[in-house]
């Protein structure tokens, strides 16, 4: 008897708080037509802004690179004004890349080196190559595509 008493005003209580809902429902309705026009200006920056330079050409040594850690990329220049970029993240365990030397790229983890020219394997444990990324250089500034 106790149970049903409890289950009964349970109900009540729910069924109050169903018709506090309405108001709720309706003020969030609002918003949503407001979003578009603040997502516009973002669109179009955007698109003007080509995307941020990840570094000007003199910051990647030739025969080097330079390791990007929050976009995961590294970027390599194998010869004179020929720019690579590859994904940061071993193949292996998933370690982001730490250093670019001696012609490699190097993992920190468990020893791998993959090739600044190509992201291809040049000392497992790594079992394969490290994903290309496209970018472009404009002028003296090298951007993500």
């Amino acid at each position: 008897m106790v149970l049903g008493a409890g289950g009964a005003g349970l109900a009540a209580i729910l069924t109050a708080c169903a018709s506090y809902g309405s108001p709720t429902t309706e003020a969030v309705a609002e918003p949503p037509a407001e979003e578009p026009s603040s997502e516009a200006p973002k669109k179009k920056k955007a698109a003007a802004g080509g995307g941020k330079a990840l570094a000007d050409t003199s910051d990647i040594p030739e025969g080097g690179g330079k390791v990007f850690e929050n976009e995961k990329v590294v970027v390599t220049q194998p010869t004179a004004g020929d720019f690579k970029a590859f994904s940061a993240v071993c193949t292996h365990a998933g370690c982001t890349v730490a250093t670019v030397s001696n012609n490699t790229i190097n993992c920190p983890c468990h020893g791998s080196k993959f090739s600044i020219e190509d992201g291809s394997v040049a000392d497992g444990p790594a079992g394969g190559p490290l994903e290309e990324k496209k970018i472009s250089v404009d002028g003296d500034k090298i951007r993500l595509a």
